[in-house]
């Protein structure tokens, strides 16, 4: 039976995480700033079919050893709280720097953008790794297949993902002058810290607290 709390915990965890500014949505940014709103949501496509090239490789390459080994997932789950304790330090060691002003990218085409966006996602390990940390900790269901959960989880993502990235593209033109201060970033960090280490710690919770 579906779970809607741990769903819904998932969801809004999804969404905190698509909102800190990283790589992927501050690319969406400016490539809908340089060639326009349609070369975004392109952008943004391709990103969230990459992720669901991530979301089958995880569903049926970990779900196995989950299926077939209790002390396994729960050395996933360790790994994964280890991961998003390590983002959180990667974090603070960081420097922040936000700015959708400059652009040198080569025009391109809406398949292309497209493109680029699959091939940022498909071709980048952390987010493999991301999920493998992420996932486990939000299996909802004892009666549903490991890997068909790992999928929905996945879609979930997709979607959610896709809603935020999106809206960054549509607003894209109205943050031009966006320029954030030192007091601002300060902030951006240490909510993206503390976001990766509250997760962490509810992956940990959440698994572990029946044998206390």
């Amino acid at each position: 039976m579906l779970t809607l709390k741990i769903v819904s915990i998932f969801a809004v965890n999804v969404f905190l995480l698509a909102l800190m500014p990283g790589p992927d949505n501050i690319f969406v940014a400016i490539q809908s700033l340089s060639y326009g709103k349609k070369h975004g949501l392109a952008t943004v496509l391709g990103l969230v079919s990459g992720c669901l090239v991530h979301t089958l490789l995880v569903a049926f390459g970990v779900s196995a050893l989950i299926k077939n080994s209790e002390f396994i997932y729960s050395m996933i789950i360790v790994f994964g709280a280890t991961y998003l304790f390590y983002l959180a330090y990667k974090v603070y060691g960081s420097e922040i720097q936000i700015d959708l002003k400059q652009s040198n990218a080569p025009k391109l085409s809406l398949i292309q953008s497209y493109k680029k966006g699959v091939v940022m996602n498909v071709l980048n390990p952390k987010v493999g790794i991301f999920f493998l940390a992420f996932f486990p900790a939000f299996l909802f269901s004892n009666s549903i297949s490991v890997s068909n959960q790992f999928i929905f989880l996945g879609l979930v993502f997709a979607l959610i993902t896709f809603i935020v990235f999106s809206t960054i593209a549509l607003m894209a033109s109205m943050l031009h002058k966006f320029s954030a201060t030192n007091s601002q970033l300060f902030w951006i960090k240490w909510i993206q810290i503390s976001v990766f280490i509250l997760i962490a710690f509810y992956i940990l919770w959440s698994h572990f607290y029946s044998y206390f």
